[in-house]
């Protein structure tokens, strides 16, 4: 977990950086770091975060499910697989909670009204 996070860290204060990371220097322009605005850049990070996030919570939920099928009656193989759908829902709640928040947080900060998780992301490159 600390690692995840160091790394996220990290990516989010390479982002804040990149764009100023370059200085005119005799005359040479400084290139392009593709970063105009930093918010939406944040806003885009957590948006491909939370996108991850649901599609594990989903494949947890599959893999939960197909536990069941296949546990034969067995009532231990019935129960685990009962509180990994347990895990997995509550896994959703929190990522459904996330995305709110991050939407709230976007509106507030931003100003944007669209709730898109798809709006702000730069496909130019692509």
């Amino acid at each position: 977990m600390k690692k995840a996070l160091a790394t996220i860290g990290s990516a989010i204060s390479y982002l804040a950086v990149a764009g100023t990371a370059f200085a005119q220097i005799g005359g040479v322009e400084a290139p392009d770091s593709g970063i105009k605005d930093i918010p939406a850049a944040i806003s885009n990070g957590i948006n491909i975060v939370l996108i991850i996030a649901g599609i594990i919570v989903f494949v947890y939920l599959v893999w939960a499910g197909l536990q069941w099928m296949t546990s034969g009656g067995d009532k231990g193989k019935v129960e685990e697989a009962r509180s990994r759908i347990t895990a997995a829902l509550v896994g959703l709640a929190i990522v459904a909670a996330a995305y709110a928040l991050s939407v709230v947080i976007n509106n507030f900060f931003i100003g944007e009204n669209d709730t898109s998780p798809f709006e702000n992301i730069d496909t130019s490159h692509l």
